[in-house]
């Protein structure tokens, strides 16, 4: 019997988060018309819930569904402040795969840096100038594709060319010192890494998420980001 009860328990408490995250949905669907839910789930401890959105950033939504957050979620952790959000975000780039990247590897690596870039971004190439100085301090550099003006746009089918190209680290530099890159097709990821940038609220380009999880929205010299990282 005592197991019955447990088992139903289960199932009502299953039941009532299930309804919880349709409502939320149905609110934000009704609210946010212009975007999709990606998915949607309960946030334990905060009694909110964490809304994804297609090509969107995240929401934290209040369980009936009438108020959201936009923005980073702290937890408060003793006498430390965890920013979550700035970690989920380098839990998604972390998992994705390396050989999909662009890299400039450092011979004697300390820290890396991943990138979201767009080669025709000003910034962008300012920051690709420092490469080699990143290197020399020990500093990876990972490229993700993050065409700005879309998918099909002009840049995305030269950033499809370069990560297609038979050298795209030649080619990738070749681009942002304004050379024109040959068409070139073949099976690539430059879309679904736009996409992934999008999710984890890359807005503007250069967009760098260092590896200890803290998000730069925007350019930083070589020494800036060496200070960051804790490299002296």
């Amino acid at each position: 019997m005592k197991r019955i009860m447990t088992m139903l328990l289960g199932v009502g408490f299953a039941s009532t988060l299930v309804a919880g995250e349709q409502e939320v949905k149905a609110a934000i669907n009704m609210a946010l018309p212009q975007y999709q839910v990606a998915s949607v789930e309960e946030h334990a401890g905060s009694g909110l819930y964490l809304v994804q959105l297609q090509d969107g950033p995240e929401l934290h939504v209040s369980a009936d569904g009438k108020f959201f957050i936009v923005g980073d979620r702290y937890r408060i952790d003793g006498t430390k402040v965890v920013n979550e959000t700035e970690q989920a975000k380098l839990a998604q780039v972390e998992s994705y795969p390396e050989d999909k990247m662009i890299i400039y590897k450092a011979a004697q690596e300390k820290a890396h840096i991943s990138v979201f870039t767009d080669i025709d971004c000003g910034y962008c190439r300012m920051l690709h100038k420092e490469v080699d100085a990143l290197n020399d301090m020990g500093i990876t550099v990972r490229y993700l594709a993050y065409p700005r003006a879309g998918v099909g746009s002009p840049v995305y089918k030269d950033m499809v060319s370069i990560w297609c190209s038979d050298d795209p680290n030649a080619w990738l530099t070749k681009a942002k010192q304004g050379q024109n890159v040959p068409s070139v097709q073949c099976d690539n990821p430059v879309a679904e890494q736009f996409q992934l940038g999008n999710k984890v609220g890359v807005r503007g380009t250069p967009s760098i998420i260092l590896d200890n999880g803290k998000f730069i929205p925007g350019y930083l010299p070589a020494d800036e980001l060496a200070k960051e990282l804790g490299i002296n």
